[in-house]
């Protein structure tokens, strides 16, 4: 059929821009420490009382005196850990850095419901162009951000803007059906894997480059190298989207044969007497999921931004070993998106993945909890199997775990934006209209619709997942330093099991069982 030919075709034009955009996202990533210290480096030649007063300086100061602040509790709960962590200088860098990616998640937690109501409105094409511009706009203040001042605002104008993700998926959600729509969501998370392994390495030797240009270099900073190249690809995927993606908002699918849908042979009808029946319940399985979705990244979060710290403090780390271990991480996440995750996703169902991921999450960070013990006895071997085992445990939590949440969100929501009869094309009648109990009752159903748009439930499912980035480094870090990496892991694996337990069970059991299929 010509739907689902264009289908496949609107679905490979996002896979394609989505590896560019989060090629372009994640280019910078490694490069955050690194430029806070190239920018602390510039600040230092600044006369005493400019330096002093500069927002570096400011953020620095709160950094460090954050950290010693957390130390000092450790010190004062005496150190059962057999060494203090956290204590290496550097850590204030890391941590600034890891508060600008808490800033873009923040941004990203107050913009998405807004793109997904403008996305209902105008059409998945226009907003999707429309923040395009301002990542571009993000890119170039970037390559000319010569003071920390500009960063951060290159920083907060990419954190509004971002919307390609969100988009995407609401995209696919659009012109797949229900039964292949999984399959299609995951390569959204096969993206993700991808993009995440290549990124910071393009990133990373990028930096290494000089910025090919002649004259007046004072106008740009030391990495407007990588910044360029990100520039380039922005610019690609906005052309590319512009003349390849049509819009999607109101996709017409294929209709089934009239003698398959009911007795009377109406589709409308049977979504009323179906689809419309269960809103109430959909909106419950939604609420849930997003719930789980926020409180899931909260720790996951936290887990993946003090892994580094961990390594470090245990085994005295290189960038280069981090590097490999966060590599193997997304190189197998990768192939087990495309291998496992596809198919399971249909066979087994969005949340039981999900669940398998989040339980293999609670694995990983249990074994964390017990890497000091292992590296006390010196078994440097034993140290290494257990890293590298929560590692692939963690690979395992990364392809499913999001994919599945987002695909179980996007199977409660609807394309359609009208009152329920409206939707089905039936005219209610003129006695009918005069029903006080009728009419509230279409009203209240009405409201929920309106919850259940489809851009507008995506984006407050995104938003909540962003919440729980933006706080989780920051709470993980904290545990972290005061009462050390067993304490703080064991505890994030605890905190994971009891919330993935209560949040699943509120999701009601015939949404597990059984999606109601709309198309």
């Amino acid at each position: 059929m010509a739907s689902a030919v264009g289908s496949k075709s609107v679905v490979k034009t996002v896979f394609f821009a989505l590896v560019l955009d989060l090629l372009a996202f994640t280019i910078p990533l490694p490069l955050f420490p690194r430029m806070i210290a190239w920018y602390r480096t510039v600040n230092s030649l600044l006369p005493s009382p400019q330096r002093e007063r500069s927002l570096l300086n400011r953020l620095l100061s709160s950094a460090r005196y954050f950290r010693s602040t957390l130390l000092s509790f450790a010190v004062a709960k005496g150190s059962f850990a057999q060494k203090e962590y956290g204590a290496h200088e550097n850590w204030d860098i890391v941590l600034l850095g890891g508060a600008m990616g808490s800033l873009f998640s923040l941004c990203q937690c107050i913009i998405s419901p807004w793109l997904g109501r403008l996305s209902d409105k105008y059409g998945r094409k226009k907003v999707l162009l429309a923040t395009m511009m301002g990542n571009i706009l993000s890119a170039v203040i970037w390559i000319q951000s010569t003071s920390f001042s500009s960063l951060l605002l290159s920083r907060l104008v990419g954190g509004l803007s971002e919307g390609n993700v969100q988009l995407s998926t609401a995209i696919i959600s659009d012109v797949t059906s229900s039964e292949n729509r999984s399959k299609s969501l995951a390569l959204v998370g096969i993206a993700f894997s991808i993009c995440f392994t290549l990124g910071p390495s393009l990133g990373a030797y990028f930096a290494s480059k000089p910025l090919p240009v002649t004259s007046n270099e004072k106008r740009y900073n030391m990495y407007a190298l990588p910044a360029a190249v990100t520039l380039v690809l922005l610019l690609i995927e906005t052309t590319y989207l512009y003349f390849a993606l049509p819009e999607t908002k109101g996709w017409k699918h294929a209709s089934p044969p009239t003698d398959q849908v009911n007795g009377r042979g109406s589709v409308c009808e049977d979504k009323i007497n179906g689809n419309e029946a269960h809103v109430d319940e959909r909106l419950k399985s939604l609420k849930a999921v997003g719930r789980l979705h926020g409180l899931f990244l909260l720790f996951f979060s936290g887990a993946e931004f003090t892994l580094t710290f961990l390594t470090y403090d245990l085994f005295e780390a290189t960038n280069a070993q981090n590097g490999k271990l966060l590599s193997y991480i997304g190189v197998l996440s990768a192939l087990l998106q495309a291998r496992h995750v596809r198919p399971s996703l249909a066979r087994v169902g969005e949340l039981k993945v999900a669940s398998r991921g989040i339980a293999s999450c609670i694995i990983a960070l249990s074994l964390l909890a017990t890497l000091p013990f292992h590296v006390i006895s010196s078994s440097t071997l034993k140290s290494n199997v257990v890293l590298y085992g929560a590692a692939t445990f963690l690979a395992y939590t990364s392809a499913t775990v999001v994919t599945g949440l987002t695909a179980a969100a996007a199977s409660y929501t609807d394309e359609n934006t009208t009152s329920v009869a409206d939707t089905a094309g039936i005219q209610p009648k003129v006695e009918d209209k005069k029903k006080n109990n009728t009419k509230q009752g279409d009203n209240v159903q009405d409201k929920q619709r309106q919850l259940l748009q489809r851009g507008r439930a995506l984006g407050m499912f995104r938003s909540r997942g962003q919440l729980g980035r933006a706080i989780g480094p920051i709470l993980a870090s904290s545990v972290y330093w005061v009462y050390g990496p067993t304490v703080a892991y064991a505890g994030l694996a605890g905190c994971l099991g009891v919330v993935s337990i209560v949040a699943i069970g509120k999701v009601p059991a015939a949404a597990q069982e059984e999606r109601v299929k709309v198309e």
